[in-house]
């Protein structure tokens, strides 16, 4: 018999100008039932200079964010060469590597995401979406992000509603920070 698994989720970041927003929904399903609904999948790391959300096993996500917060302190918080750093770890260590979760972090200056396979990835276009209900609200930001109008608080907002009428695995009960 399989294990059932923890699955879904929504976590997007938009970055424009120096200005960045991640936001994610709170749902976290086991097997064909709502666990939670309000998850907080999103926070602010660093003295709140970089903000940060994840897609995957709960647990391997926190440890993820404790071991990226440890790398942010290290190298005072340079987001890229923490993000290098735990990457590099990430892939190589025995135990680490095994952890299934992803992240996407951002602050002023980058936007970028963050896999156990040792990938460090600024996306184009500074639209970055993980998870389950990722690819829609991806493709919503791209076209939100037209609107020059929108800020990317809002750009996230609206990205993640439409996600969540689309994706099974996606609610409404969204976190979004913002730098």
């Amino acid at each position: 018999m399989e294990a059932i698994k923890f699955k879904g989720t929504t976590i997007l970041g938009v970055k424009i100008g120096k200005k960045v927003a991640i936001g994610g929904d709170g749902q976290v399903t086991l097997g064909d039932t709502i666990f939670k609904a309000t998850a907080h999948k999103v926070r602010r790391l660093y003295e709140g200079q970089v903000i940060a959300g994840f897609a995957g096993a709960t647990a391997d996500a926190f440890t993820l964010f404790e071991k990226f917060e440890e790398k942010l302190k290290k190298y005072k918080g340079n987001l890229m060469r923490a993000a290098v750093e735990l990457a590099k770890e990430w892939r190589t260590d025995k135990f680490l590597r095994r952890l299934e979760a992803m992240i996407i972090a951002g602050n002023a200056n980058h936007l970028l995401v963050i896999s156990g396979t040792g990938d460090l990835i600024e996306p184009d276009h500074n639209i970055a979406a993980i998870g389950s209900g990722g690819p829609y609200a991806k493709a919503a930001a791209m076209v939100l992000v037209k609107d020059k109008k929108k800020n990317p608080k809002e750009i996230v907002s609206e990205a993640l509603k439409i996600a969540a009428e689309i994706c099974i695995y996606t609610n409404n009960n969204t976190v979004i920070e913002e730098i």
